[in-house]
């Protein structure tokens, strides 16, 4: 990724050329990256393209330079200045507001703003809060994820990507939320965005989950009952079922992910058959606390019997992290969902 080319200049932009969108986007080019810089023009050119695109016009439908604004600063708590004690949205949401009220905005324009920041990574709730807040939402999605382009008019995501170069933005923008968090653990709690990147740059079980924090909420919630539990509805989501049902503790759902003469192997040479050998380990391994991440590695399906492997990560039974590469051969059941014949993690 290159980093070091200039910023564009305002004139470059196509953005409602006011002294306050000159003297905010200037503002931006100094506190942060290009690369941060760039999305954040890109954003308010495809919100901008999606207003157009719902019949929205500029300036009748929805404030353009508020739009602006929100834009270029949404991701101004990746900078210096914005990096305080709060995720990183509502530091820059804040810090945003700061910015604003000094330059004499009035309080109705900042609250957008302020919403429009704070809010950009939650979905089902911007797109309720008013169309400036929505579209900001919206092109911000389309420069990450790609959620809209296929609503983008032809030959525009080129021509914008030539003018301000993406620098690999999705994977530096992530890099900078985990930096923040690493110092900063508590800008990234749990159930957030920036709590969800963390958690992959932490060794597995270091960041709770949703099952580690009701486990520890001391009011003894149980997991519920059999009649209530998923099945897989395709082998990979065995996988995730059986870390969902270890992560509460659930051993009938557990167990559930086993045909009644299942082979299990919990541990290299412990050759287990059949369910109530099966319920013992589980019961074992939710005693030792056991947590584990499952990344699929592989997979055929011929019929109704698939062949897995996952890249396993058991911690929780040992002083060090059990790493091992998963055999499993799965089987479709008369109700359509699929479980375990055979699981083996040390087999490979």
């Amino acid at each position: 990724m290159t980093t070091d080319a200039p910023p564009p200049t305002f004139d470059q932009l196509g953005a409602p050329d006011t002294p306050l969108a000159r003297d905010t986007y200037a503002h931006a080019a100094r506190s942060i990256p290009v690369f941060i810089l760039n999305h954040s023009v890109r954003s308010y050119i495809y919100a901008g393209a999606h207003a157009q695109n719902q019949g929205l016009r500029p300036d009748t439908d929805y404030d353009d330079e508020l739009l602006f604004l929100s834009c270029v600063l949404h991701d101004i708590g990746l900078s210096e200045q914005g990096n305080g004690d709060q995720r990183f949205e509502v530091d820059g949401a804040d810090t945003a507001a700061v910015f604003l009220r000094e330059r004499g905005v009035d309080e109705a324009r900042i609250a957008v703003a302020w919403d429009a920041i704070a809010l950009h990574t939650s979905d089902g709730i911007a797109p309720r809060k008013g169309t400036v807040v929505a579209l900001t939402q919206l092109g911000i999605g389309t420069d990450i994820l790609g959620v809209g382009r296929e609503n983008l008019p032809a030959g525009l995501a080129d021509d914008t990507h030539a003018r301000f170069p993406r620098l690999d933005l999705a994977y530096a923008l992530s890099d900078a939320i985990v930096v923040q968090a690493e110092t900063k653990p508590h800008k990234a709690s749990p159930m957030t965005f920036p709590g969800t990147l963390l958690r992959h740059h932490l060794p597995h079980g270091a960041h709770p989950d949703w099952y580690d924090l009701i486990a520890g909420a001391g009011w003894g919630d149980r997991p519920v009952s059999a009649a209530a539990r998923r099945r897989a509805e395709t082998p990979e989501q065995v996988g995730t079922l059986f870390m969902e049902y270890l992560s509460a503790g659930d051993v009938e759902g557990l167990v559930s992910l086993y045909e009644p003469h299942a082979h299990f192997v919990p541990t290299p040479g412990n050759h287990l058959v059949g369910t109530d050998a099966i319920r013992a380990a589980m019961h074992q391994m939710i005693a030792a606390g056991a947590r584990l991440e499952l990344r699929l590695r592989d997979i055929r399906v011929v019929d109704d019997v698939a062949l897995v492997s996952n890249h396993a990560t058991l911690t929780g039974v040992g002083p060090e992290p059990v790493i091992s590469t998963t055999t499993e051969i799965l089987r479709r059941q008369p109700d359509g969902g699929w479980v375990h014949v055979v699981d083996d993690p040390f087999f490979s």
